[in-house]
């Protein structure tokens, strides 16, 4: 296992360790990219074409509405996965963004590489199902926080699913998250100080 592949690898062992010939082939098929602050990964009307593995940094996937206003969608740091599934599967134009909120080391995988490892490794067709489960579970439970939950409500979920991002984001990122405006959140978050 190589230095660059060790968290990836750690990783999957949370759900179905790889043997050493799977460890290999992976290891063939990933790319180490360092990534800085502020930099794309992904653009509005590009196609997204790999699986993004944080390593080290922080990233945001959002949209930009019309009048221009930015809509965070989702975060991901550190033992995460981020990446515009509609697009990276259908080839589609995204709709979205994804920028690097901080200097990041990523691992990435393109379509094709994914495919051959799913084909020839089983393995790997089971964990990435049992990571796009729990990543739709996430959005499910999100939704249902959007449709009932209050302002306080919205920003306990997000401690509970991005805790260890809470002082590393900003709260206008966190506000456009949760939808709720930043004073609001500034209001919450002395509350909670208080009590």
């Amino acid at each position: 296992m190589s230095k660059e592949t060790a968290p990836l690898i750690s990783y999957f062992k949370t759900y179905i360790p790889l043997s050493k010939e799977e460890i290999d082939v992976l290891e063939e098929r990933v790319t180490e990219r360092r990534i800085k602050r502020k930099q794309f990964i992904l653009q509005e009307n590009e196609v997204c074409q790999y699986y993004t593995f944080v390593v080290s940094g922080c990233f945001k996937m959002f949209s930009i509405d019309k009048e221009g206003v930015e809509h965070n969608l989702q975060f991901a740091s550190e033992n995460d996965w981020i990446v515009d599934i509609d697009s990276f599967h259908n080839k589609k134009p995204s709709k979205l963004h994804i920028l690097a909120l901080e200097n990041s080391v990523v691992l990435q995988i393109e379509k094709h590489d994914l495919w051959f490892l799913y084909t020839y490794y089983p393995k790997f067709d089971r964990n990435f199902r049992v990571i796009i489960e729990h990543k739709f579970i996430e959005l499910q439970n999100r939704m249902l926080q959007n449709i009932s939950a209050t302002g306080d409500e919205k920003y306990e979920f997000f401690l509970k699913q991005y805790g260890q991002l809470a002082n590393r984001l900003s709260n206008t990122q966190i506000a456009s998250y949760l939808g709720i405006t930043p004073q609001f959140l500034s209001k919450i978050r002395a509350k909670r100080i208080k009590d």
